[in-house]
């Protein structure tokens, strides 16, 4: 089975091989933008979905995996912070507290898909301000949800975690690949995707007549 990776991380990449020796990347450049009465929780797997569907377009023979990481705290989501100020306010407001990184994935093939969303609690040390200083002034924030890496100089802050430590650095592994399993389980063929597509293109055309 072919797999596409719609994802630009490369933290993403290193694990995803973890799962399979072979892959395609093929990051999503869709907006991401949610609406307005999703709950929080719900917006990554919303995003990952949005990824997939927009890459398995064209690509029905292809198992299309759109992943999507977000830091919730307070019913507020982090997301990257766009400048030395905005890493400032997520690490003090992560500082001393428990928060849950959501990853959302969703999975298309042969034009059917399945999504799940996976939830790791991480709780913070107390951060000095010389600790959060020296931190926002490297580049490591910049590029990553909640302005953190838990596999990089972000573990210093970490107190402990309940849940998927992959999870955290942005692909469930184990519960991402018994997905995977269990989806392509359920496997139909060429012909008859084909053939369930025209038959939902011919029960349009006799709505419409």
């Amino acid at each position: 089975m072919d797999i596409i990776l719609a994802s630009a991380s490369p933290r993403r990449k290193n694990l995803m091989s973890m799962i399979y020796s072979g892959f395609r990347v093929i990051p999503s450049d869709i907006r991401e933008l949610v609406p307005k009465d999703l709950p929080v929780e719900k917006c990554p797997e919303y995003l990952a979905c949005m990824k997939a569907e927009s890459i398995s377009k064209g690509r029905e023979k292809y198992l299309i995996i759109g992943c999507d990481t977000s830091v919730i705290i307070d019913g507020k989501m982090l997301n990257k912070p766009r400048s030395t100020d905005d890493a400032r306010m997520m690490m003090k407001l992560l500082s001393g507290k428990v928060h849950k990184v959501i990853t959302g994935c969703c999975l298309y093939y042969m034009g059917r898909h399945t999504s799940f969303s996976e939830v790791t609690e991480v709780e913070f040390y107390p951060l000095s301000e010389q600790e959060i200083e020296e931190y926002v002034n490297s580049t490591e924030p910049y590029d990553k949800a909640g302005g953190y890496g838990i596999q990089n100089r972000g573990a210093l802050f970490i107190r402990g975690i309940k849940g998927d430590y992959y999870n955290v650095v942005g692909l469930p592994l184990a519960r991402l690949k018994r997905e995977i399993d269990t989806f392509t389980a359920q496997d139909f063929t060429v012909d008859e995707f084909i053939a369930a597509e025209r038959n939902k293109n011919e029960g349009k055309k006799r709505k419409r007549t």
